[in-house]
């Protein structure tokens, strides 16, 4: 298509106002002017081509809006034709000169159109066009603003109890404002909330939907015990002590094992904090699960000794061409290092990652003098 030739436009003196108000939209939402300047366009493209007195839908791209502080501009492009056969498409090269005298045969050139004359069919589609275009683009902030939290931890207040079990919270503040879905599978079991209730929670993934974003959180995710930890204790937050391993069994017992970066600073001590009162902040908030803290080593054996605790350990052995550690303890702590239907044992080789054989002392000694 040739370049459109330029011509003057029946102006609409709007322009200022709009972009007043625009740029009071951008400080109140985040949006974008030149976002809104590009709908508007839009808005009144289609508009035009439905209010048309031909009833001709035409493509929008002979369609032209001219939108600035200075006002408002519209104008149809048509071909330059010596004989016309779409009326809508074309205009005579002797019409075409009362618009533009040096057009010529081939030329597009603009033909300006009478904004004020648009129906109220057309202001109605316009109006909608905008709404629109506002609502996708606080959508759109208000995902990229939650997208950036997935693997965080938000606080939040219960909205209500789906009969499923499901849980809906209202996470966020003031424009930024959204649900959150807390599945009865990220639910801690025994758990129970009412409307209304606060809640902390973890967020999982974060998904582009019809009616905002789609906020998945769980109360599961051993990650939330990470996020609590960097709350409750400066020292985690600061980078002076590092998690290096979280294993859970929600609601019941969690083991975590740390490591100091910084020389002479006790990892154990500081998470624990005085009289208890930084893991009991955390241990509150999970509602009385257990919480086992140990020191992390580079020692498979010695990790293992820790990941055991609370029980004591008489030695550790590594079992030539495996992955598997022979433990010994006391008799008396046999029970206590399996613990309740092999929980101990069993956070204990998800901590390290390793297979962990435990036997009581008195079955060891029988197949040493043998």
């Amino acid at each position: 298509m040739a370049r459109a030739k330029k011509t003057a436009a029946p102006k609409v003196d709007i322009g200022a106002e709009i972009f007043a108000s625009l740029r009071d939209l951008e400080k109140l939402k985040g949006i974008p002017v030149d976002y809104m300047v590009e709908r508007l366009k839009q808005a009144l493209t289609n508009a035009y081509r439905k209010d048309r007195e031909d009833h001709r839908d035409i493509s929008a791209e002979n369609v032209e809006v001219d939108l600035s502080e200075k006002g408002l501009y519209m104008y149809q492009l048509k071909t330059v034709v010596e004989e016309v056969e779409d009326l809508a498409l074309e205009i005579h090269v002797d019409a075409a000169k009362t618009v533009e005298p040096n057009a010529k045969v081939g030329d597009v050139i603009r033909i300006p159109v009478d904004i004020q004359k648009f129906g109220r069919i057309a202001a109605q589609t316009a109006k909608q066009v905008v709404i629109q275009g506002i609502r996708e683009a606080e959508r759109g902030a208000v995902y990229e603003s939650y997208s950036s939290k997935a693997q965080e931890m938000l606080t939040g207040t219960v909205l209500r109890v789906d009969p499923t079990g499901d849980i809906f919270v209202r996470v966020g503040q003031g424009n930024e404002q959204n649900d959150a879905v807390l599945r009865t599978a990220e639910q801690i079991p025994g758990e129970t909330y009412n409307a209304g209730d606060l809640i902390r929670v973890y967020v999982l993934e974060v998904h582009k939907a019809n009616r905002g974003p789609l906020v998945q959180v769980s109360r599961t995710h051993p990650n939330l015990v990470r996020r609590l930890f960097e709350l409750e204790i400066p020292e985690i937050a600061d980078g002076q002590v590092e998690i290096r391993s979280i294993t859970r069994e929600p609601g019941s017992r969690s083991k975590v094992a740390v490591r100091a970066a910084v020389e002479g600073l006790d990892p154990v001590g500081a998470c624990v904090g005085p009289r208890g009162g930084r893991v009991g902040a955390v241990v509150g908030e999970l509602h009385g699960e257990k919480i086992d803290i140990v020191v992390f080593s580079e020692d498979p054996c010695e990790y293992v000794r820790a990941a055991l605790s609370p029980a004591e350990v008489i030695s550790v052995t590594a079992v030539p061409g495996t992955k598997t550690y022979s433990v010994v303890v006391p008799d008396n702590q046999l029970s206590l290092a399996i613990g309740k239907e092999g929980q101990n044992a069993r956070l204990a080789a998800r901590l390290t990652g390793l297979k962990i054989d435990i036997k009581a002392e008195s079955q060891v000694e029988p197949e040493t003098e043998e």
